[in-house]
């Protein structure tokens, strides 16, 4: 069974996510999902996948993507996890990959 983090620090995740990395996001459904979205929002997350609400041609989906390190369970490992998935998003896209603070 997946780890449940806590809700105050889901909301504090996506949070920052939403407000602060909206160009990752969507960098992201793109690497990982189909076709050429126009949104994408972080909904959630568990211990072994990140999870996105992908707006393409007026309809949302789900898009699950799972951490490349593998299952996590502390607050540390959601950061380094969200990290790796941007990482391999460059990666997969052929983009240069910004610095992140």
């Amino acid at each position: 069974m997946s780890h449940v983090f806590d809700d105050a620090v889901v909301a504090a995740v996506l949070r920052h996510m939403n407000d602060d990395h909206t160009d990752d996001n969507l960098l992201i459904a793109r690497a990982f999902g189909d076709g050429e979205p126009t949104a994408s929002v972080m909904t959630g997350f568990d211990g072994d996948a990140g999870v996105w609400d992908v707006t393409r041609d007026g309809v949302v989906t789900e898009l699950r993507v799972p951490w490349p390190g593998g299952p996590i369970d502390d607050r540390p490992a959601v950061r380094r996890e969200v990290v790796a998935v941007y990482e391999a998003a460059c990666a997969r896209l052929g983009v240069e990959r910004p610095a992140h603070s």
